[in-house]
């Protein structure tokens, strides 16, 4: 007999979940985003791609019934255009939900420029209680070091931890997971800063799937069914963490994160903003990053990915794919979505009306 139970809500419920509604407005955005930037895909120009798609974000966005605070944005690595942290996002119309948002418009920005697989526009959304509260963390560190793995190896005795030999680690991955470590494929992220990482799996006979962007579907690909990948490992961005911490949420799987100052300076740098050295090595986990079960994540392909599929276009139809979940019932849905591009527009902020794709 099932043991799944399915809970009944009609129209008399009294608290109805402000991100049940979200995330197809979430899924306009990060499409619009994919379709904007269609004209960029392999064109060699990454700040042009990254500047459409946060054109469109932008616009998009300011029409969603929310309260909406970017607490996670993107430009800070390498001052590309973005949506900055703290800037106001949605209508504002009073009694609407008060909400923190994680956007980034391409994460891989250079694959997009290159034509290369992986590229994926991502934004979550995560309910607060007030215009201050913050639900989705605020990560002073441009990189943090990242661990993440799917819900079988999260639940039950013993974790994955930093500060212990990437052997340990992957035995205790394969143990829950019922394989040999040889079995298992691992997921870096291709950087000269990971040889030594890279060595220590190789010893270990387990498999690695490199991958040249796209961090955040990198760290989510242990929690998603069929991926192919266990484990996924490194250094990279601390806001794709975030972003990777609300959909990891939503799939019952687990991220671990600390900072990761690249230099003695940066160091300092976070120490005179007000962080102490134990903050800094402090590990945290995905409720540290993203807070509650009132979180929804959406997703658009702009390039093939693992993910999900990238913007294709025959004729004048343009065809989307798109990946939104929801934490607090851990639904992941995927949408398909055909455009016609002769009659397609999307709102964008540097355009004050709509835009023709």
């Amino acid at each position: 007999m099932s043991n799944i139970s399915v809970k009944a809500v009609g129209p008399g419920t009294s608290s109805l979940e402000p991100e049940r509604l979200m995330g197809l407005d979430l899924v306009r955005a990060s499409e619009a985003a994919a379709l904007n930037v269609l004209r960029w895909i392999g064109k060699g120009d990454k700040d042009a791609a990254d500047a459409a798609a946060t054109d469109a974000i932008r616009g998009m966005l300011q029409y969603v019934d929310m309260c909406g605070m970017c607490t996670i944005g993107e430009g800070i690595k390498d001052e590309a255009p973005g949506i900055f942290v703290g800037e106001k996002l949605g209508n504002w119309r009073p009694g609407s939900p008060h909400v923190s948002i994680a956007v980034d418009p391409i994460d891989g920005t250079t694959l997009t420029s290159k034509g290369l697989p992986g590229a994926v526009s991502v934004i979550a959304a995560a309910k607060c209680q007030s215009e201050d509260d913050v639900a989705l963390a605020e990560v002073p560190a441009v990189y943090m070091e990242k661990i993440a793995v799917g819900p079988k190896v999260k639940d039950g005795p013993g974790h994955v931890r930093f500060d212990v030999p990437v052997e340990q680690n992957l035995e205790l991955v394969a143990l829950k997971l019922g394989k040999r470590v040889r079995d298992l494929v691992v997921c870096v992220l291709d950087r000269p800063r990971h040889a030594e990482l890279i060595a220590d799996i190789r010893r270990t006979g387990a498999a690695i799937r490199m991958i040249g962007d796209g961090d955040v579907a990198g760290a989510i690909a242990p929690s998603m069914p069929d991926s192919g990948v266990d484990i996924y490992m490194g250094i990279g961005g601390a806001p794709e963490a975030v972003l990777a911490a609300a959909a990891i949420k939503c799939l019952g799987g687990e991220i671990i994160g600390r900072m990761w100052p690249r230099d003695e300076k940066e160091r300092e740098e976070l120490i005179a903003g007000g962080m102490k050295e134990e903050d800094i090595r402090k590990t945290y986990t995905s409720e540290d990053l993203a807070k509650g079960d009132g979180i929804v994540f959406a997703a658009t392909g702009i390039t093939d990915s693992a993910l999900i599929r990238g913007v294709t276009v025959n004729g004048t139809i343009a065809r989307t794919q798109s990946v939104v979940m929801r934490a607090r019932s851990r639904t992941v849905r995927y949408i398909t979505a055909y455009h016609d591009l002769t009659r397609k527009t999307i709102r964008v902020a540097s355009d004050p009306g709509d835009r023709q794709v």
